[in-house]
């Protein structure tokens, strides 16, 4: 069931107040993710919030229980939080992503995210985050003729001497000679 988001609720969640726990949960929209009031994740944006009574309520409504706080009883699967994470990375590589940003999304601590990610992985959340950028401006540099400024911005590397040595590092080559080559395939 749904309550009313009240100024009472509203300061519980600011609060972390843990004497509301169980009284009701709150669910984000842009995250689709339900807390505890006392989940000591960033304050939503109060416009985005819907009350459940139940974590059931909430799960029905299709969202998913928080890893920190652990709003649904048990936390989830890690295999299945990683693949959450995952999707927020593709979705949000171009913005500038740190592993505490990736973190307080996905509502955990930077040091749980990093070793989890890292074993289910094999790479850690920032190392995902650089292969991707790599792998989108590898796509641009061959399928447009975008300048490789351009393409250093749209993939999240603002900064073009940053995006040309990060791209070496990862190819053995600028972007330059990496769409030189692959333009005479």
């Amino acid at each position: 069931m749904m309550l009313q988001l009240t100024e009472e609720r509203k300061k519980a969640i600011v609060e972390n107040d843990k004497s509301y726990d169980d009284q009701f949960f709150y669910a984000v929209k842009t995250t689709n993710i339900f807390c505890r009031p006392s989940c000591k994740s960033r304050v939503p944006n109060f416009d985005n919030v819907t009350i459940f009574t139940q974590a059931e309520d909430a799960l029905k409504a299709g969202y998913r229980p928080c890893k920190h706080c652990k709003s649904g009883g048990n936390s989830l699967p890690d295999e299945e939080w990683i693949s959450h994470v995952e999707m927020y990375i593709k979705e949000n590589y171009s913005n500038p992503l740190t592993l505490t940003s990736i973190a307080e999304h996905c509502h955990s601590s930077s040091y749980h995210l990093h070793r989890v990610f890292k074993k289910i992985k094999g790479i850690t959340p920032l190392e995902y985050v650089q292969q991707l950028r790599i792998e989108k401006a590898e796509k641009y540099l061959v399928q447009t003729d975008l300048p490789i400024q351009e393409i250093g911005r749209l993939v999240g590397i603002t900064n073009a001497s940053r995006f040309s040595t990060v791209f070496k590092e990862k190819n053995s080559q600028t972007p330059s000679q990496f769409r030189k080559r692959r333009g005479n395939k």
